[in-house]
């Protein structure tokens, strides 16, 4: 029995005591002040370290993050522009293939003419002359006096040819004169362009009864266009005394402004009456 109360096994009897003693006081909330007290200035230090820590890393690393951001925004911006220069490029090649699809769809439902597809590579700037220039010639069998339409109605006439190029005068042109049937009013006339681009309807009778909005259609009177092709509708009419003739304004149903791809007749030839009329 006087073995068990050794020095020794009282010292480690009464650590554990101690031990014990902290830890239910530690539990029981009474040594959260002194703990409070002992460790902050040790986690206010840490924290100051870590502080000073981050700056100096982000002193000697925030400069080659900068410069590789700038690579990376760099590449973003050029991988932005080369989508949008695609979208301009898809949404360029869908407005013409919906174009020619189109034209392909007048050319089936108007069998009766053979067709060859030409876009407009140019437009005459000067203001006296209304031109357009398309990317067919002669090799491709346009010649001259070949009319031109599109979906819409006409356009104009094969006025010159090269080899792979032909230039189309307008039905707006002043030197260009289309004989014309108006529908409703069941008479013969003729437009006649302008160096404005405006086009003139002439050679109307008194009598007739001509109504805005009538429809205009290709005569084939004067063997330079064939019959009952669309051509523009009347704008207005005036009367004047003294003349055996109506005149009037005519808005054509094609906008020559925004022409890009058109259809070239190939299979009418032009006949010069000229010799024949007195």
């Amino acid at each position: 029995m006087r073995n068990l109360f050794t020095s020794g096994n009282i010292r480690n009897f009464i650590i554990l005591l101690l031990v014990a003693a902290i830890l239910l006081l530690a539990v029981s909330g009474y040594l959260t002040p002194v703990f409070s007290l002992t460790f902050s200035p040790l986690i206010s230090t840490q924290s100051w370290l870590s502080q000073r820590y981050l700056a100096i890393r982000d002193f000697f690393t925030s400069p080659r993050d900068m410069a590789s951001l700038r690579e990376r925004n760099a590449q973003l911006e050029n991988e932005v522009a080369q989508l949008q220069s695609q979208i301009v490029e898809l949404q360029e090649n869908l407005s013409q293939a919906q174009i020619l699809y189109t034209l392909l769809d007048f050319a089936r439902t108007n069998p009766q003419h053979d067709y060859t597809a030409a876009t407009v590579i140019g437009r005459e700037i000067s203001p006296y002359y209304q031109y357009i220039i398309i990317d067919k010639g002669s090799n491709q069998g346009i010649m001259h006096g070949m009319p031109v339409v599109t979906q819409q109605g006409l356009v104009g006439r094969i006025d010159a040819v090269i080899a792979n190029a032909s230039r189309v005068q307008l039905i707006s042109d002043a030197e260009s004169v289309v004989n014309v049937h108006l529908q409703n009013a069941k008479v013969e006339g003729q437009i006649v362009g302008s160096i404005t681009g405006e086009i003139s309807l002439e050679m109307i009778p008194q009598d007739a009864e001509v109504q805005i909005g009538d429809v205009l259609l290709t005569s084939g009177l004067g063997g330079n266009y064939p019959p009952n092709i669309f051509v523009g509708q009347v704008l207005s009419m005036q009367s004047q005394q003294n003349r055996l003739f109506l005149s009037g304004s005519v808005q054509s149903i094609v906008d020559f402004s925004s022409l890009s791809a058109v259809l070239i007749i190939t299979n009418f030839e032009a006949v010069d009456i000229t010799p024949l009329v007195p």
